[in-house]
């Protein structure tokens, strides 16, 4: 009679170490679906790596270097000119459709032209020192060399002016909002090289409204999505 007692003894207690072995199992189990689902939102709806490849946005972005891109803020606020942004090319053929990342220059509404190797915004005059790659002209890269932003969509550029596709190219044009992916708000690989990647201000817009009596001009775009 003791040995059965025994015997019960030891299934049980082997019972039990069974049982809280399992609850540990589905415990981890459990936090590492949590914890893809996190992760898996937080690339989707709020922010994710971008590894910047090609060189048309030095010098204030390098090829190979990673930027943090803000998909929250784009969705819910707006853009602002001078943001760095990333967003989807159009599909062409033998292309792989990766991201690019370009800066915006024009809003919805404005007429982008340029003239003497520098951007005009409704006819003044962007001071661009501050990112322009070696300060190089901005040349057209086709006949056109003006265009009215429409709405819904943002003039991008490089800063490297002379190695750059974007807007002024006419298979790409202006780009819909819909195909920002995000904002590029911080650089942060290499370490050493970490920074918050803020937008210029533009005075010279807010200055020359003012000596016109007019409005100022537009300096953000919704991008709110249904």
């Amino acid at each position: 009679m003791a040995g059965v007692v025994v015997w019960a003894v030891v299934v049980g207690y082997r019972g039990n170490a069974v049982s809280r072995a399992l609850h540990r199992l589905l415990f981890a189990a459990e936090t590492i679906v949590l914890t893809l689902i996190v992760v898996v939102g937080m690339q989707t709806f709020v922010a994710q790596p971008y590894r910047v490849e090609h060189e048309s946005m030095m010098d204030t972005l390098q090829d190979g270097e990673m930027v943090l891109v803000d998909k929250l803020s784009p969705r819910l606020g707006s853009l602002s000119r001078g943001d760095i942004v990333v967003f989807e090319p159009p599909p062409r053929e033998d292309d792989d459709g990766s991201p690019f990342i370009k800066r915006v220059i024009g809003l919805p509404g404005e007429l982008v032209s340029l003239r003497d190797g520098m951007v005009l915004i409704d006819g003044i005059a962007l001071d661009e020192s501050g990112y322009i790659y070696q300060d190089q002209p901005t040349l057209p890269t086709d006949i056109i060399s003006a265009w009215e932003v429409p709405e819904g969509q943002v003039f991008v550029l490089g800063d490297h002016r002379i190695d750059s596709t974007d807007s002024r190219m006419g298979w790409l044009g202006t780009v819909p909002f819909e195909r920002v992916i995000g904002r590029a708000a911080a650089r942060y690989w290499p370490a050493e090289a970490a920074a918050v990647l803020s937008a210029p201000d533009y005075p010279e817009l807010r200055s020359a409204a003012a000596g016109s009596g007019d409005q100022p001009p537009i300096t953000q775009a919704s991008i709110a999505r249904p």
